[in-house]
């Protein structure tokens, strides 16, 4: 099977007690605050707009570096530097450098979980909870949606034809996933129970392909709790902040 290359503040320290005899102003020295801001590369890609939902979500400044896959610009030495297999996302947060979008939003909502809208939920149990649905879309719902993406929408701009059965074959893979998450959301708001989390954010940019530029979204509308589901999480202001960059 072809597989498309690459998809995948804070405050200055107080001044201690002890200097204060030292009777500074405004007009000895100048003290500057200096932010500092993550930077993430690839935005335009679906997997690096989980980080940037999850970055929002939690109040987390962010800039973005553009990195053209179909132009081959992952390959070049420089980039291989940050992430030797060639893929998006990766975050650069200070001297600190992570990739693969699944690890970096665990990184984030653990690092800030006080911040912003805590992803992780509030007890072990939650937690558990969370990191099985998230398990669940990385390993059953993300490869046929994947599928997808690339033979219907990327096939032609990365040289190769569609291949219709693997489409045919991962539509129906698609459904079946779709109607266990059914089942499961008419007992919960959220796939981990009551409150958003990274479970469901994980899910955004992938499925908006599918509503939209797929022409799938009967997927999601012919399942009521599916489709109330994805009225919800889809019209968060992270989300709707993040799908016009």
């Amino acid at each position: 099977m072809r597989t498309k290359p690459g998809f995948e503040s804070t405050p200055p320290h107080p001044i201690p007690s002890h200097y204060t005899q030292l009777n500074f102003t405004a007009s000895d020295v100048e003290i500057k605050e200096t932010k500092m801001v993550v930077k993430v590369y690839g935005p335009h890609y679906a997997s690096t707009k989980r980080v940037l939902v999850c970055l929002a979500e939690k109040g987390i400044e962010f800039e973005t570096s553009p990195v053209d896959l179909i132009k081959g610009e992952n390959r070049n030495p420089e980039f291989l530097e940050l992430q030797p297999f060639g893929s998006v996302p990766v975050i650069q947060d200070g001297d600190y450098t992570l990739y693969e979008s699944r690890a970096i939003i665990r990184y984030y909502a653990e690092k800030h979980k006080s911040q912003g809208t805590d992803l992780l939920g509030e007890s072990i149990e939650e937690r558990g909870l969370v990191e099985q649905w998230l398990e669940v879309e990385a390993q059953n719902y993300h490869p046929q949606i994947y599928n997808l993406t690339l033979h219907i929408l990327f096939a032609s701009a990365l040289g190769f034809p569609p291949d219709e059965k693997l489409i045919k074959e991962s539509e129906e893979k698609l459904a079946k996933v779709l109607d266990i998450y059914e089942e499961r959301l008419s007992r919960s708001k959220y796939l981990a129970g009551d409150f958003f989390s990274l479970a469901d954010l994980s899910h955004l940019p992938f499925t908006q392909y599918l509503v939209g530029p797929m022409k799938k979204e009967f997927m999601i509308r012919s399942r009521k709790h599916v489709s109330a589901w994805w009225d919800d999480i889809s019209s968060r202001p992270s989300w709707k902040k993040v799908s016009l960059l």
